[in-house]
């Protein structure tokens, strides 16, 4: 009895062991999926959320904006600063505008803090929609984008109104994202993202 109640003891202690590490094995598994989410998630953010973000932030007449720290985020955002539409673009955390809290925080936590702008309480922009679709995307040439900066339609493309801009990403490693009157300047062209006045 004495030796088959060692077995036992044994065959539970191996039993909860595999038990454990099993469960152990699990978590890491759900660990390691869910950062493959984030990363896929994070890696196909598309320009219509942003678009649609700060439309939706001006039309409700807020100060400031948050959005996740992309290229892609910073180069339309920065275009928009440089154009006049928006303040200041400053990045920070989830929880403040620090570019110090900025360089400690983990990726998933750094964010762009954009402050909106409005004249006599009135939005600077008025409208942001996408050109280049998932479904479509509108590639241009140098000649096209000039086209449509002075008043001629390009790949169905209706040309820019007065004090319109549109976003282009370029191949350039050094002008990767620019204004469509910049990429003309540039000689470059590149995707036709979107569009704002």
């Amino acid at each position: 009895m004495p030796a088959l109640s060692a077995a036992r003891s044994s065959a539970t202690a191996r039993y909860g062991h595999l038990v454990a590490l099993a469960s152990t094995e699990c978590s890491a598994l759900v660990t390691a999926e869910s950062t493959m989410k984030f990363k896929f998630k994070t890696a196909m953010v598309l320009p219509h959320a942003l678009c649609s973000h700060v439309q939706n932030a001006f039309r409700a007449r807020h100060q400031r904006i948050t959005v996740p720290h992309t290229v892609q985020n910073l180069g339309i955002l920065s275009i928009l600063l440089r154009s006049g539409f928006i303040l200041s673009v400053t990045r920070g955390t989830i929880e403040e505008p620090s570019p110090t809290a900025f360089v400690a925080a983990p990726e998933a936590q750094r964010r762009l803090w954009a402050d909106l702008k409005y004249r006599e309480d009135r939005p600077v922009l008025n409208k942001m929609e996408l050109i280049s679709k998932p479904s479509k995307p509108i590639f241009m040439t140098p000649a096209e984008i000039r086209g449509i900066c002075s008043g001629r339609r390009a790949q169905m493309v209706q040309p820019l109104g007065l004090g319109e801009i549109a976003v282009v990403k370029t191949k350039s490693k050094e002008h990767g994202w620019v204004e469509a009157r910049e990429a003309v300047a540039l000689g470059l062209g590149g995707e036709v993202i979107c569009r704002a006045r």
